[in-house]
């Protein structure tokens, strides 16, 4: 029931990925009022499909606290229910964020060892597509933090991209060990001690996302987030001058013609529909978060995602790393020298 375009979208996407994926099934939440109408439009759907009424929506500017306070009987706090009684695998919502991630928080439960989940985004690259954690759930991170986002998004990737051994970069402002906060240096302290499945590959720089660099980019929440906005808006400026570029004048409308499959390339490639939806890392069940503002194509890759996700071993992948970093920070990994070996080291 939430998102810009409302339960219209979340329908017809459903439809869109019920045809690229056959086997899947859907629960919608919401009100059965306003759903079914719909549904029954989508009659090959509508065979796959069961509507379970929830009389109460979560605002989309209503404060996480007042969400769990009111929120029981909404669509959102249902849909989350039915993953956490088995009912589901992955629960996908194009609603209020912060609520959803509490809401998920109470119902699901964080994996033992996990401090905070992260929200993970896939990012298009020059060499295919990387994922980027966290985009805004965690505005500060401490090193462990940190260490955990790497092993959450090492697994998703090893899951969803099907690599063997995922590559993970720090997110830094320099790839020299000299460079960066504390936190940060701790982090990668701790991975390059660690000795777990990772090809841990040190600090990246901002300009590294795009190329490709690494499979797993880390940051904390804050960077992530104003990382992900900034390339959604140069793209859409790019995107913008190339417009006005080619119908400038009849020699560029000509050139437009001349190139329009290699234009509809660029276009497909650079909208951010195909690649919609965070996942909610670190929790004991599967969340999708799909932008509020997408449209069916882009809640059908949200829907993509999920059907990804839950027939993945994500959630099982992460358990197991973290207990083996656990170990390793029991036995003293990654702990900063003592202050005269770090004098004779400056020296």
């Amino acid at each position: 029931m939430g998102g810009d375009a409302g339960p219209e979208a979340v329908i017809a996407g459903a439809a869109i990925s019920r045809v690229r994926h056959p086997r899947s099934r859907f629960i919608f939440h919401g009100d059965e009022t306003v759903l079914a109408p719909l549904l029954r439009r989508k009659r090959r759907l509508a065979k796959h499909a069961e509507i379970r009424h929830a009389p109460d929506v979560v605002k989309m500017g209503e404060k996480p606290s007042q969400a769990l306070r009111r929120g029981r009987n909404s669509s959102m706090w249902r849909a989350i229910e039915s993953v956490a009684k088995g009912e589901a695998q992955v629960v996908v919502s194009c609603g209020n964020t912060g609520a959803l991630m509490a809401m998920s928080m109470v119902q699901l439960r964080i994996i033992e060892g996990v401090s905070r989940p992260a929200i993970a985004a896939i990012w298009p690259t020059m060499r295919a597509q990387s994922v980027v954690l966290d985009v805004g759930a965690n505005a500060g991170c401490d090193a462990e933090q940190l260490v955990d986002f790497a092993v959450m998004g090492e697994a998703f990737a090893r899951a969803i991209f099907g690599i063997e051994r995922p590559s993970v970069g720090l997110l830094n402002i320099g790839e020299e060990e000299v460079k960066g906060i504390e936190s940060v240096k701790r982090a990668a302290q701790i991975l390059r001690a660690s000795h777990l499945p990772i090809e841990f590959r040190g600090f990246i720089e901002g300009d590294d996302i795009g190329t490709g660099l690494v499979d797993v980019v880390v940051t904390d929440g804050f960077t992530g987030n104003v990382a992900l906005k900034t390339a959604e808006g140069t793209a859409k400026l790019v995107a913008h001058f190339l417009r006005a570029a080619l119908t400038r004048s009849i020699f560029g409308k000509l050139g437009a013609i001349l190139a329009g499959g290699a234009l509809r390339t660029l276009r497909k490639k650079m909208d951010p529909r195909s690649v919609n939806g965070g996942t909610f890392l670190g929790l004991n069940g599967a969340v999708v978060k799909s932008h509020g503002g997408t449209d069916a194509l882009g809640f059908a890759s949200a829907l993509d995602l999920a059907v990804d996700l839950g027939q993945s071993d994500v959630i099982a992948r992460i358990a197991a790393d973290r207990a083996g970093i656990a170990t390793k920070l029991e036995n003293g990994v990654g702990k900063p020298a003592a202050s005269g070996q770090a004098q004779a080291a400056a020296s």
